[in-house]
């Protein structure tokens, strides 16, 4: 009888383990969860596919202006209140395409990176007169 109370007990305690265990688990990945949700990384994310889709449905002499006030506007919190000039001039370009692969850069840090197909040179550069960045499409 001592037995299978000692048996039960140990029954009881691995599951409040495996429950508490869940639990951790379980907020530790909500929290992650809401602290990407709406962040610089997926702004980052967002822009860098959509430039290399835009990249592989345009034809060569194309000129493409991208507005992007919102994503300035959002990290503001990671450079503070500087104007988007002076965030350039201290961390380079925002938006890097070197060879197929476009790179955009909202933080600091490494960006995201995405690729095209197109077989084409693409340059992109910031036009300071109406705050949107040009890409630029040429022949290899």
């Amino acid at each position: 009888m001592f037995y299978k109370k000692n048996k039960k007990a140990n029954i009881l305690m691995e599951n409040i383990i495996f429950i508490v265990l869940n639990l951790v688990f379980l907020s530790i990945l909500i929290l992650f969860l809401f602290s990407n949700i709406g962040n610089v990384a997926v702004l980052e994310e967002k822009y860098s596919k959509q430039i290399a889709l835009i990249i592989d449905s345009s034809k060569p002499k194309m000129e493409i202006s991208i507005n992007m006030e919102d994503a300035f506007e959002e990290s503001k919190d990671e450079w503070g209140e500087e104007k988007i000039d002076e965030v350039i001039k201290k961390y380079g370009e925002l938006i890097v395409i070197n060879e197929n692969i476009v790179t955009v850069k909202l933080k600091d840090g490494k960006g995201y990176s995405y690729s095209f197909f197109n077989d084409v040179k693409a340059d992109a550069y910031y036009a300071q007169d109406n705050k949107q960045y040009i890409i630029t499409i040429n022949e290899k």
